[in-house]
């Protein structure tokens, strides 16, 4: 069973939102409130992350996340959706979509990739290390860094410190966390590209720590011309740092 909220109009259109690393569907409550004004959002809990409690073991895929949002859809007898995807969400909106032409209408995939970039790799063999060799209070005290810009940390400090503490109460566990890396790590989407028939907005953020703009840029490219790009500035969670010009950006594309 995989927890899931629908926030909005029960007749509107499903407009389903998939999270980054974390995994949880609260990552998006900064976003609901402009979204369900205009559609039925749909927020989840992956597999094996908050009130979707599961032990994940090898072999872990995009792909068995791309089910899983499949599943949240099947239950809630949605036939057709809009679709936004952070990061991780974003790679498992483009599997999603690859997979059932017409089950996806409108994707945004914000800060996400074709394939990982060497620096991305190279963050995630940090935070790999800091979990292994440190634990998990490092790793969650690091995970701040590769998320915001520093002027949004320093005058949100109260609110990391908090965000820190749920975090620690809900960690998903070592070995979820490992498999969920490897998954993403392990993605490819070049050989999906040619399934996608849906609209495609990919929002970029100028000053990710976490996921260079050129990961987007190379997406975009490869997606011409079925794709749009945007670009915003905030860090990796830039619908977060600037949720008003996020929400802004996905309604006017999510309306085409």
């Amino acid at each position: 069973m995989i927890h899931f909220d629908c926030t909005g109009p029960e007749d509107g259109e499903v407009l389903l939102l998939s999270s980054g690393l974390g995994g949880s569907g609260g990552y998006w409550s900064a976003n609901l409130a402009a979204l369900a004004r205009h559609y039925r959002v749909v927020t989840y809990d992956q597999r094996g992350t908050g009130r979707s409690p599961a032990a994940l073991e090898p072999p872990y895929a995009i792909a068995d996340m791309a089910d899983d949002a499949a599943w949240v859809l099947d239950a809630l007898g949605a036939r057709a959706c809009r679709f936004i995807g952070h990061a991780l969400g974003g790679l498992v909106g483009l599997a999603l979509a690859a997979r059932a032409p017409g089950l996806v209408s409108h994707l945004v995939v914000v800060n996400g990739w074709m394939q990982p970039d060497p620096h991305t790799v190279r963050c995630f063999d940090v935070r790999r290390d800091l979990l292994l060799k440190a634990g998990i209070g490092p790793y969650l005290r690091a995970q701040p860094l590769f998320l915001y810009p520093s002027s949004w940390m320093a005058a949100n400090a109260t609110r990391l410190a908090t965000d820190e503490a749920h975090a620690a109460a809900h960690f998903p566990g070592v070995q979820n966390t490992l498999l969920r890396i490897a998954a993403l790590l392990g993605f490819d989407a070049a050989p999906l590209l040619p399934a996608l028939a849906c609209r495609t907005l990919l929002v970029v953020s100028q000053d990710d720590l976490l996921v260079p703009p050129v990961c987007s840029e190379r997406l975009h490219a490869a997606l011409l011309p079925g794709s749009r790009m945007a670009r915003l500035d905030g860090g990796h969670a830039c619908n977060v740092t600037d949720a008003a010009a996020f929400a802004a950006l996905c309604l006017e594309f999510l309306a085409a």
